[in-house]
């Protein structure tokens, strides 16, 4: 270990140099993730934090809770199906809507913004299959015209006690609560009861006979599990059911944007791997003579390799913690977009950079431990 350090501090430009390389790879993987993550947590975080187990979905619809529709025979043939708990109505679609922000604007045509409602059958303060989980101030919708909103679009008028209109001559609905990462469809998103649901719609179509649910949220009975109950509820005719993390994966356009981002990681991941591995490798070939030196003198292979192993440790680790600082540091100016600093992930991705960067050395390891001690004895434009 004091060999390791000694070297390090010698030739500290290098090995600062590297750090900063490394942090700078550390932090655009944890940019990436961000990125990736609250993207996600844009278009579908509406369905994930929804207290519903089990989702049920119109099979025409695709999976896509936009294009889903369940009519009154189907939802009673689910609400008989073994194994089910609750079951209860989740609707949602996007309106235009106005509030104190958007009509402060100045142009009439932005006097106007979309909005996603999802209505959930309210059987409490707190209580109802599809409502939201993640509240962090204010209080559940307890009756009509109340909601839950994005706690991400505060600033837009959709903070607590903010009223939000549905256009054209629609109700005026109280925000009286916010909730973490419940957006859908990059859009301000509302949690209301089904009653603020249904009049919402009927303002859209006054003539329609009923308003149908998108989907229905359904909890397993007491000792049944959600596969279980997944699989007991596709028997019924025209739906296809889902676990809530299913829902979310199998999401229109989730998989491609998680494809899409997840490449330019590995693609980031790859580079480390080669920044590493030709920094190790090109110092060691700068002091092979060094190195040959001290197996004449009795160096064990096993001491220098771990010498080697031990730098690189304590460079890549250097790097994490550079590059967590850089992410900490900027994520306070890219929270409009979700992305945020997160320690848990930083572990994550500083355990995965320790060991691409054992891979990296590897070359370098393995050329330290074919060092000969009689080579110490041959001229040095002889060695191979």
């Amino acid at each position: 270990m004091f060999l390791a350090l000694r070297e390090i501090q010698r030739a500290k430009v290098r090995f600062i140099l590297l750090v900063l390389a490394i942090g700078l790879l550390v932090f655009l993987v944890l940019f990436q993730i961000g990125l990736r993550d609250g993207l996600i947590g844009q278009f579908i975080g509406a369905l994930r934090h929804q207290s519903a187990p089990v989702v049920v979905f119109d099979v025409q619809a695709r999976k896509n809770i936009e294009g889903s529709r369940i009519d009154a025979g189907t939802q009673a043939a689910l609400a008989q199906v073994s194994g089910v708990g609750r079951i209860g109505r989740l609707g949602e679609s996007t309106f235009t809507v106005s509030n104190a922000v958007s009509r402060a604007r100045a142009t009439p045509k932005d006097q106007l913004v979309d909005a996603v409602l999802f209505g959930y059958e309210v059987t409490g303060p707190a209580a109802g299959l599809g409502a939201p989980t993640t509240l962090s101030k204010g209080h559940m919708p307890a009756g009509i015209n109340e909601a839950v909103a994005s706690e991400r679009n505060r600033a837009d008028g959709f903070d607590i006690g903010d009223v939000i209109h549905i256009e054209p001559g629609g109700a005026d609905i109280t925000v009286v609560g916010l909730a973490a990462d419940i957006n859908y469809s990059v859009s301000p998103t509302l949690f209301v009861s089904w009653d603020t649901f249904e009049a919402a719609k009927r303002v859209r179509n006054p003539d329609a006979t009923a308003v149908l649910p998108s989907v229905m949220a359904v909890e397993p009975a007491a000792g049944v599990s959600v596969g279980v109950l997944v699989a007991n509820l596709a028997a019924v005719p025209g739906v296809v059911p889902l676990s809530r993390a299913d829902a979310v994966a199998q999401s229109p356009g989730v998989a491609s944007v998680s494809q899409s981002l997840n490449t330019v990681i590995g693609l980031l991941v790859i580079t480390a791997l080669m920044v590493i591995g030709l920094f190790i490798l090109i110092l060691t070939v700068q002091k092979s003579a060094s190195l040959t030196l001290m197996r004449a003198i009795g160096a064990h292979r096993r001491t220098l390799a771990l010498t080697l192993v031990l730098q690189t440790t304590v460079v890549v680790l250097a790097g994490v913690i550079v590059g967590g600082a850089m992410m900490a540091a900027i994520s306070p100016l890219l929270n409009s977009i979700g992305v945020s600093f997160d320690l848990v992930q930083l572990l994550v991705v500083g355990a995965g950079a320790i060991v691409v960067g054992w891979v990296g050395s590897l070359g370098a390891v393995l050329r330290v431990l074919r060092i000969e001690p009689i080579n110490a004895t041959v001229p040095q434009g002889m060695l191979r």
